[in-house]
């Protein structure tokens, strides 16, 4: 076969193959299928439909309605639901959450099967809760029905939580995991959850300790299309991220399993996490996931799952690799001592030249500093090019899958363009390289990143390469093609999971893991002719997504443009304001700040810590609205010894309650970091923090509290009795449209509030100042 000729049916094959990896990822055969015998996503459909009509955030006149809709629909199914309803405090926020909960009687066991979904939706930005996470509450109804009506043999006794309040702190599961009587019997959970609208299901556990024992049971539970692997469970244990099964892990020391689809990430928590926007194919992938783990795991012994034994693992086409830390060095030296014995074989035959090696060090190091640093700038340049990119705080844009493609297309067609302008001849000596680049990286991860261990597979494949070369003296693109497979299933993945999963502005990662990839599978790569050609192929395609990204680049009645707007009263000045913390001022917020408004760096010192660490932009001063402050008393003010630090602590308890007429739907709480404090407890819930640990808190944040029914907040801690501070106080109202006027209340069609911030509120700052201990 003509060299032009392979080379198109080598691209041909690697398209098909990763085709092929991205196809298995999820469900694509959606089935109509209604019989009451088998799981329907149509049946799942309908139920998110009901709970997602409306916002039903803690406090919402719509959270009622979705708790009495999710009880009828257990009372369908001739189960008793139960409701847990009492204050929560938990890692500094408080809150009356209202839980779901029904326990499924098994023929006999000692621990207990949990599964898991929360029903509450984002507060703030109108957010209907359709895929966070109605999706997920929507998918145990249907998995428990279809379990009930088959009448499922199951030895364990099956719980079943519909948590309230994870969207303001987890603090439904932590009061079922403090409070729920049986909590010791649960011994796992199984959690459904959500970070975008659509894309596969991710598992990730959650385990204090090691995931050998989980990981096995979780394969041979067989579940369908299952993606996952110890390098996200790794970098996922090492971010600041939280579910509602973190809160049982901390608290109870309960693991389980998180399943979650985070693509079309610019939905999260927006207005357009709505019905209309609900991804078949991620419920179809949850199914997959819940049916054979719910039939495993209820007929498990659940005490078999510790261990302090941690696997390497990641899902594939052809089914899970899964194999234990200890082989990680012994693979690793396996690998440098192969690696050795073929260079010196290919050295002593002449078929590799040292001269050659060290000349294929240069394409490699180019790749990587081009690629990566003009996709680094590229972004950068594009955020100026079109800085309504910078409105969506998820950092993920509508058009982002189109970036995607145009950098890694870009990345390639350098690759090819530093193997043609160099001059570079393909021969195995310059492939010597990136096998000791990839080895000196699976070193790092041998010792730093443990999960990320399956890397070394693409390493022996490279290898294999290398030795068939050697010892045949011939490069057979068919067999290489077969032992790229461990590069394209195990690595190309991440080309695409990292942006997705951690925002465009990790493109620049990809970028590098393209010309990592391209690199080893060099005796693919090199065989082709005319490169320059094929640089310019992919420049073209560069040119296309670009182009196409930017058709797409402004805001649309379907892809909505955020944008924020409150009004701030600050009572202890008499002076108010209307702010935004959007960088430009658009149609809507100008009638409120004018097209010329001054920075907000005067009130910004007001605002709580928040999730994008996003401040006020603008303000402009305001009509004064009459807002009431609440009223702070004193309920308790007395001494208290305190065993462990051996002095007298000053016992403060006070209520903060709404002025007559007036909804807070928030309340952030001030003192400044210099004060130690102790022993928070909100109403009568103890806060985890016991025996007198010192509260740990973010700078001068204290706590917040979202009431439930106008209910007064009622709190208590314990300071130094010669301490004299101000406790400062930010009052919410989410009610912000129902206050301005009508002509000017509404958003354009294409326009939504911004999310992760307070948005369209009211907000009303005082200071309550607490003097030095008095026992007068």
């Amino acid at each position: 076969m003509k060299k032009n000729s392979t080379s198109i049916v080598i691209t041909f094959f690697i398209v098909g193959i990763l085709f092929w990896v991205f196809y298995s990822m999820i469900p694509q055969n959606i089935s109509n299928n209604q019989a009451l015998s088998e799981f329907s996503t149509k049946r799942v459909l309908k139920t998110i439909e009901k709970i997602a009509q409306k916002p039903h955030y803690v406090g919402s006149e719509n959270h009622e309605e979705v708790v009495e809709y999710i009880v009828s629909e257990i009372e369908k199914m001739g189960l008793k639901a139960s409701i847990q309803e009492e204050a929560s405090f938990y890692d500094g926020v408080g809150t009356q959450p209202k839980n779901i909960f029904v326990r499924i009687p098994g023929s006999g066991s000692d621990k207990d099967l949990m599964l898991l979904a929360h029903y509450d939706s984002a507060p703030h930005s109108y957010s209907h809760g359709a895929t966070d996470d109605a999706s997920g509450v929507a998918t145990i109804l249907e998995g428990i029905r279809v379990f009930l009506h088959n009448k499922t043999p199951h030895k364990n006794d099956i719980v079943v939580l519909f948590s309230d309040a994870e969207e303001l702190g987890l603090n439904g599961a932590a009061l079922f995991a403090k409070k729920y009587s049986k909590i010791q019997e649960v011994g796992l959970i199984l959690n459904f959850e959500a970070r975008g609208s659509s894309g596969s299901s991710f598992m990730l556990m959650e385990s204090n300790s090691g995931n050998q024992r989980m990981i096995n049971d979780f394969v041979n539970a067989n579940p369908k299309f299952p993606v996952s692997n110890s390098l996200m469970y790794s970098i996922y244990k090492m971010l600041p991220n939280d579910t509602d099964l973190t809160a049982f892990r901390k608290i109870r020391n309960i693991q389980g399993f998180n399943f979650a689809n985070i693509d079309s990430h610019f939905n999260y928590h927006t207005q357009q996490d709505n019905f209309e926007n609900t991804d078949e194919a991620s419920l179809a992938h949850k199914a997959g996931y819940l049916m054979p783990l719910m039939k495993h795991f209820s007929n498990f012994d659940l005490k078999m799952l510790t261990s302090s034994r941690e696997n390497v693992y990641c899902n594939t086409p052809f089914g899970f690799i899964n194999y234990s830390f200890d082989y990680i060095f012994p693979m690793l030296i396996l690998a440098v001592i192969l690696f050795l014995v073929l260079i010196f074989t290919g050295i002593k035959r002449k078929l590799i030249i040292a001269k050659e090696i060290f000349k294929g060090f240069i394409p490699l190091f180019l790749g990587i500093i081009l690629a990566g640093g003009l996709t680094f700038l590229g972004w950068k340049l594009l955020l100026v090019l079109y800085p309504q990119y910078n409105d969506i705080p998820q950092g993920f844009t509508y058009n982002g899958h189109d970036y995607m493609m145009a950098f890694v297309f870009f990345s390639l067609s350098i690759c090819f363009l530093m193997y043609n302008r160099l001059k570079v001849e393909n021969s195995m000596s310059h492939f010597i390289g990136p096998l000791l680049f990839w080895m000196v990286i699976n070193l790092g991860v041998a010792f730093k990143l443990q999960g990320a261990s399956f890397f070394i597979l693409p390493v022996f494949s490279g290898l294999a390469m290398l030795a068939v070369y050697i010892f045949t003296l011939k490069n057979y693109w068919f067999l290489n093609i077969i032992l790229a497979l461990p590069t394209l299933i195990l690595v190309v993945p991440f080309i695409h999971l990292f942006p997705i999963g951690l925002g465009l502005k990790i493109m620049f990662g990809s970028a590098i893991l393209v010309v990592l990839c391209f690199t080893l599978l060099l005796p693919l790569f090199g065989n082709y002719i005319d490169k320059e050609k094929w640089a310019v192929l992919f420049g073209v395609f560069v040119l296309f997504f670009v182009i196409k990204a930017h058709l797409n680049s402004d805001y649309s009645n379907t892809n909505k443009k955020p944008n924020s707007l409150v009004y701030f009263f600050d009572h202890d000045k008499n002076k108010s304001y209307f702010a935004t913390y959007d960088l430009k001022i658009d149609e809507w917020t100008s009638q409120f700040l004018t097209k010329n408004p001054k920075k907000a760096t005067e009130i910004n010192k007001a605002l709580p810590y928040s999730k994008y660490n996003s401040g006020f932009s603008f303000m402009t001063d305001a009509p004064n609205q009459n807002l009431k402050k609440s009223e702070v008393a004193f309920y308790t003010d007395t001494l208290v010894y305190s065993e462990k630090l051996k002095k007298n602590m000053r016992w403060i308890q006070l209520e903060v309650t709404p002025s007559f007429g007036q909804t807070i739907n928030r309340y952030d709480f001030f003192i400044d970091k210099k004060v130690d404090i102790y022993n928070v407890a909100y109403f009568d819930s103890d806060d985890y923090r016991t025996n007198y640990s010192k509260y740990e808190r973010t700078e001068n944040q204290f706590f917040r509290s979202y009431p439930v029914n106008d209910r007064p907040i009622n709190f208590k801690f314990e300071v130094d009795p010669n301490e004299k501070f101000d406790l400062g106080i930010l009052e919410s109202s989410f009610d912000l449209l129902n206050n301005l006027e009508t002509s000017k209340s509404k958003r354009s069609d294409y326009m939504m509030p911004k999310p992760f911030v307070i948005n369209d509120a009211r907000m009303l700052k005082q200071t309550f100042r607490i003097e030095k201990y008095d026992k007068n």
